[in-house]
């Protein structure tokens, strides 16, 4: 522009490029009543024979109306001057435009070309769950997960030689891993399980199909075996999802045996004496005790005296069970106390392996090489889903401390340092985290804190960019902003897991929509929130590894208390049915439904994964044929137009 304002005669010309334009739009604008009457503009007057500039003032016309709309007249000597003019006359240009030209088309074809595409198309995730033509009134129609479809076979095992609970122990498979503490391989497992199951009927004296042993034990390679010898050998076995039920069970479901840790011995020792029941128990202790071998009615047996018996005796062959055999009973607690309980068949648990192993995407599906650590008890009919899809993969697998049945602390916390107790094992860092919304806040929640110690204005930045990559739909872990900021925070709060992990699956109880965001951000890793329920082998609802949609806050439904608007409201989308799950509501509201609302209602649950209560398992016979099945699971939940579930967990 300096060059354009030159008072050199051979640039003068430019200067009209810039005040022939001000002096239209000042006339016009003067026409429009912007500017009061009368506007003068002084325009410089070229001469080739001089090597000055003189101005002329142009007025506007006085026998028009000022106000009247025209079209301003350019004066001639302008006008003759244009129209000689070529038209790179018109364009200035120097070294410096040029760079910027290039620079800021170099930036729009990077922010175009460049910009990363979602990991999920977003029709695949705008519907999610298949959903039933028609419904009963009152209901809501029947809703499977979209991968299979309303005309779809639901999976029921991981491949066709698993058939039973044994089968998922593939004796082909001779590599070793780490069960806990004990590194072992298939065909060693399987040893271990004939030898114990053998035990059992020649030491213990327990009869197939007639005796039930309940198993107190915290999680560990004793539990695995003893549930595969009595699973191999048609002996249900009992397990409690909370101490607080053991009372119950042994007044009401008293067993034949009992399997024990030996610091939980004397506590059960005063139940028995304190219940009068007269029953004579055998009890298996796991561990060193200093008790006798009788106590009266009470027989001890030690767990390692059974297996080594077991192994040097002749080992029993048992009959193969059916898949609809019943092989254990789980007991739990309903929110207001009572006391239910699930029977799980073969097919329920390898049903269970089947939709735990597809939480994750078929490009990250578990492998041998993973280490799994879960928080979910073995007692639990998840938890159980966890501990054998890792047996059947071959990978290593431990648990955290706070699973454990019986602990000396009076308060369970699942927080931080909940996470690194699983250090104490010798095994390789985790890859697959099956966690709790606990675990997953006080972890995301450390790692940006970390980070924003180390430079709050780069982690701002970072922060920016990879919300922008979510919002977007792009998730990575190998970005600038990772290695500049986040990987030094991940490897001061993790550790080793910092390069391992690839994958977080929630579960257990509900996680706030607000932890979802900075979970991503901080862990970088698919992320899986999904629902379980005592009654169902594996996950019930399970949202999409890939699914980083954030919605705004859902408003409060009429009709619905304050604890259901609470819930869908505040609480992250739990996804849709599991692979081998269906669902439905009860108790909905027709008319609004109709209207295009959301359903909400009593959630319902059916499929093989699916274990029958026994409190309903009386009357079924009353019940018509395609009605049976359903298990009602004591929540509500609430079904999103994408075809995904929020549900409402009543507190106990």
């Amino acid at each position: 522009m300096g060059a354009a304002l030159s008072c050199n005669l051979s640039n003068q010309y430019n200067l009209y490029c810039i005040l022939l334009p001000l002096y239209i739009l000042s006339t016009s604008a003067w026409n429009k009543k912007l500017f009061p009457p009368p506007l003068l503009l002084r325009l410089p007057c070229l001469s080739n024979s001089s090597r000055h500039m003189r101005f002329v003032s142009v007025k506007p016309y006085p026998h028009q109306n000022p106000h009247k709309r025209r079209t301003p007249r350019t004066p001639s000597f302008v006008s003759s001057r244009i129209s000689c003019m070529a038209l790179s006359d018109f364009l200035v240009t120097d070294d410096l435009t040029i760079i910027l030209a290039l620079v800021a088309a170099g930036l729009f074809l990077l922010h175009n070309l460049y910009k990363p595409q979602p990991l999920v198309h977003p029709i695949l995730l705008g519907r999610q769950s298949d959903v039933a033509r028609v419904r009963n009134p009152k209901e809501s129609a029947v809703m499977r997960n979209y991968g299979t479809g309303m005309l779809g076979r639901f999976p029921v095992r991981p491949a066709k030689e698993q058939q039973v609970l044994l089968d998922l122990v593939k004796p082909d498979s001779d590599s070793s891993r780490t069960l806990w503490s004990t590194k072992i391989t298939n065909p060693q497992l399987r040893q271990r399980v004939s030898a114990f199951g053998t035990g059992l009927i020649r030491v213990a004296g327990l009869d197939p199909e007639e005796s039930n042993v309940l198993l107190l034990l915290n999680d560990g390679i004793e539990f695995l075996i003893t549930d595969l010898a009595l699973a191999s050998h048609s002996i249900p076995s009992f397990t409690l999802s909370s101490p607080s039920v053991l009372t119950p069970v042994l007044e009401e479901h008293p067993p034949s045996a009992i399997v024990v840790h030996a610091e939980f011995l004397p506590q059960l020792l005063e139940l028995i004496h304190d219940s009068n029941d007269g029953v004579h128990h055998t009890i298996i202790v796991v561990g060193n005790t200093d008790l006798d071998k009788h106590l009266g009615a009470i027989r001890l047996l030690k767990w390692e005296d059974i297996e080594r018996q077991g192994a040097q005796a002749d080992q029993l062959t048992p009959a193969t069970p059916k898949p609809q055999d019943v092989f254990t009973v789980s007991f739990f607690a309903t929110p207001d106390g009572q006391l239910r309980g699930t029977s799980l068949t073969h097919e329920n648990l390898t049903a269970g392996v089947t939709s735990t192993r597809a939480l994750l995407p078929l490009s990250g599906a578990i492998s041998p090489l993973d280490t799994i650590v879960s928080a979910h008890s073995l007692s639990t009919a998840f938890g159980r889903a966890v501990a054998y899809t890792a047996v059947f993969e071959g990978t290593n697998f431990a648990t955290l401390k706070s699973s454990q049945f019986f602990t000396a602390a009076e308060t369970t916390s699942f927080d931080l340092a909940d996470l690194k107790s699983v250090e104490s094992y010798p095994i390789p860092s985790p890859t697959l985290l099956f966690a709790k919304p606990s675990h997953l806040t006080s972890l995301s929640s450390a790692i940006l804190d970390e980070a924003r110690r180390s430079s709050f204005f780069f982690h701002t930045l970072a922060w920016r960019h990879k919300f922008a990559g979510i919002v977007d739909g792009f998730l990575t872990k190998q970005s600038l902003w990772d290695r500049l900021v986040f990987d030094d925070a991940r490897a001061k709060i993790m550790g080793k897991g910092a390069g391992t992990v690839r994958g977080v699956i929630v579960a257990g109880a509900p996680l706030e929509a607000q932890a979802l965001t900075p979970a991503r951000i901080a862990l970088s890793v698919p992320l899986v929130n999904s629902h379980i329920h005592p009654a169902v082998a594996g996950p019930v609802l399970a949202s999409h590894p890939l699914d980083l949609q954030t919605f705004p806050t859902t408003p409060a439904t009429s009709g619905s208390s304050a604890a259901d608007n609470f819930a869908f409201a505040y609480q992250a989308p739990v996804g849709p049915p599991s692979i081998n799950v269906e669902a439905k509501l009860l108790g909905v509201d027709d008319v609004a439904v109709e209207d295009g609302a959301d359903p909400i209602g009593a959630l319902f649950v059916r499929g093989p994964s699916v274990g029958k209560l026994l409190h309903v398992e009386q009357g079924e016979e009353n019940i018509p044929e395609e009605d049976r099945g359903w298990v009602e699971t004591g929540e509500r939940a609430r079904v999103l137009s994408n075809g995904t579930f929020k549900v409402a967990i009543q507190a106990k």
